[in-house]
């Protein structure tokens, strides 16, 4: 189970809302009150507690609104959509393109876009919704999709991959796997993909019914994806990925300045 941070944040928000709401309309004047009939003076001093609500108050509902329904931060934790995004990536996702969504209760409010062929997406995993999924769509709602032979089909047109050349990527035990490089045209979108020609394909055909979408990793070899565990619903979408702001590795020395800024296609 991952950290809801979402919740701690309503939480926050709330609960310094009506600390500050509380103390403004009923207790601080009775403080007032209390402190003229005894030495005379018109107000007393603002307990330590409602200091920092009223303080803190506009921080948390600023963030809160920011994190909910504008853009939210993510940590990429493993490799499964590398050569787009590597580990120790930190990307924005805007969360209002796919329709805006109350915070931890996940209820659609604003009716936007729907999510297209070849947009990276970030949403809730399906198969344990408190923790965050990200790939690519590529099949959408009416789609007939066919992986097969580490070949992408879409309504029985084969989507074209053009060979960029070998990707060296380190394994456990400090060997060294050799990747077909390639360059995938989906739609109107062209990205980069990794296919492992020594590991078995696992083939899929499938129609994608009304508010599904089907996802792959760009590391196709090594990704947990649809092929897997099958369709995202609607309601489990955060929001699409658009940017790198940062990318963190200790184990290439830190900071990786080109990747800042990285639009993503």
């Amino acid at each position: 189970m991952s950290f809801d941070f979402s919740a701690l944040l309503v939480f926050l928000t709330f609960a310094s809302g009506v600390i500050w709401a509380l103390d403004s309309w009923v207790f601080r004047r009775r403080r007032n009150k209390v402190v003229s009939e005894v030495n005379g003076t018109e107000s007393s001093p603002e307990p330590i507690l409602v200091e920092y609500a009223r303080s803190f108050f506009p921080v948390f509902l600023i963030v809160l609104i920011l994190r909910s329904f504008i853009m939210e931060p993510f940590r990429i934790p493993s490799a499964s959509m590398m050569p787009t995004l590597l580990i120790g990536d930190f990307i924005l996702v805007n969360k209002y393109d796919y329709g805006i969504r109350l915070p931890v209760i996940h209820t659609k409010i604003f009716e936007n876009h729907t999510p297209e062929r070849g947009d990276i997406i970030v949403f809730r995993y399906p198969e344990d919704p408190s923790i965050p999924y990200i790939k690519r769509v590529v099949g959408v709602p009416g789609d007939h999709l066919e992986y097969h032979n580490k070949s992408l089909y879409i309504n029985g047109i084969a989507v074209e991959q053009d060979p960029i050349g070998k990707y060296e990527v380190m394994r456990g035990g400090g060997n060294w796997n050799i990747l077909s490089w390639r360059k995938e045209h989906l739609g109107d979108v062209t990205h980069e993909i990794l296919i492992d020609p020594d590991s078995l394909s696992l083939n899929v055909e499938t129609w994608i019914p009304e508010g599904k979408y089907f996802v792959l990793g760009d590391n196709r070899d090594n990704s947990k994806d649809s092929r897997y565990w099958g369709f995202v619903p609607d309601e489990n979408l955060v929001g699409r990925a658009f940017m790198i702001w940062m990318n963190w590795n200790t184990k290439n020395g830190g900071i990786t300045w080109s990747r800042i800024g990285t639009i993503l296609n």
